[in-house]
């Protein structure tokens, strides 16, 4: 942008006025974008209006002054913010999403009916999968994850369904199902984990609700990470949505736990934004990296099973 002087005679010879692409009328906020930059290098200016714009008028002294600080201003911010980025094509796996969710509501079923297991007979699966605080600190870390499978009630199971799986659908979608189930158990667990430990000893939680707080605390993480450079000021808008669900969603009712809700919450802002920042980086990984999660995932649900039944 080239800047030129012109004499003004309203007040006084020795002010100039600075101009933009040729002409002295400049719109509001750049003017005064002007002026806080000249205002920065103590260089004196004012602002007046000019017909339907604005001009900026500098002492003729510091004239050459002004155009050197406001060139460099220009080529410091020019494009800038940078371009939204391009909107991240989703993966088409809802059905395999929902499949889970389904088996998810199967097991249900199943710890009611009760399933007959040679050498241990119909063991009780809710006590032995319970997030049991004084358990998890002796060292029964399986409970962290066996916990997440388990639900106190039909209402239970269905609110988490019906309201968790519209997140967990939109995450499958945005990183792709092995990805995102990892990041949610992780998320699960560790929250569960640290729930057990700032609770009483005799404190027992169940329920998929601390992976459904992690999968609204990883798609504020995304969104933060994603677009930190149109936030400016206001990066804290996504973890404030966040908190407002958490808030709504999971501070009331019989079988809450606001505190597994807040961890599993935190978790998953801490892996959303690690996951987002190495997506940033490398792309999203593909269809055998997403499966080899998937199986990963799957197979640590087993195991942490494995563990609560052979422990019997």
């Amino acid at each position: 942008m080239n800047h030129f002087g012109k004499s003004h005679d309203v007040e006084s010879s020795s002010w100039m006025v600075l101009s933009s692409a040729g002409t002295t009328s400049l719109s509001k906020s750049q003017a005064h974008s002007w002026a806080l930059v000249l205002d920065s290098r103590s260089i004196p200016c004012c602002i007046e209006p000019d017909g339907a714009g604005w001009q900026l008028l500098v002492p003729e002294p510091q004239l050459e002054s002004a155009r050197r600080e406001l060139q460099l201003f220009e080529d410091a911010n020019r494009n800038w913010p940078p371009a939204l980025p391009a909107a991240r094509q989703l993966t088409n796996n809802t059905l395999s999403t929902v499949s889970v969710l389904l088996l998810l509501a199967t097991f249900y079923n199943l710890t009611l009916v009760g399933i007959s297991l040679p050498g241990h007979g119909i063991p009780d699966l809710y006590e032995l999968g319970t997030a049991h605080a004084a358990s998890i600190r002796d060292g029964q870390w399986w409970r962290c994850v066996t916990a997440l499978t388990l639900h106190a009630g039909p209402l239970h199971l269905l609110g988490n369904l019906a309201i968790g799986g519209t997140f967990i659908i939109l995450l499958c979608r945005e990183l792709g199902s092995g990805l995102a189930w990892g990041l949610l158990l992780a998320s699960g667990s560790f929250g569960n984990l640290l729930n057990a430990w700032v609770q009483s000893p005799d404190h027992r939680s169940v329920g998929a609700s601390t992976a459904v707080f992690g999968a609204v605390g990883i798609l504020a993480a995304i969104s933060m990470v994603r677009y930190h450079h149109h936030l400016r000021r206001r990066w804290f808008i996504p973890i404030a949505a966040g908190l407002a669900l958490l808030a709504i969603l999971g501070t009331e009712g019989e079988n809450t736990d606001l505190g597994a809700h807040l961890f599993g919450f935190c978790f998953g802002l801490f892996f959303g934004t690690a996951a987002e920042s190495m997506i940033g980086k490398y792309g999203r990984p593909g269809g055998v990296m997403n499966f080899l999660l998937a199986v990963l995932s799957a197979g640590v649900i087993v195991a942490a099973w494995w563990w609560a039944i052979e422990g019997i």
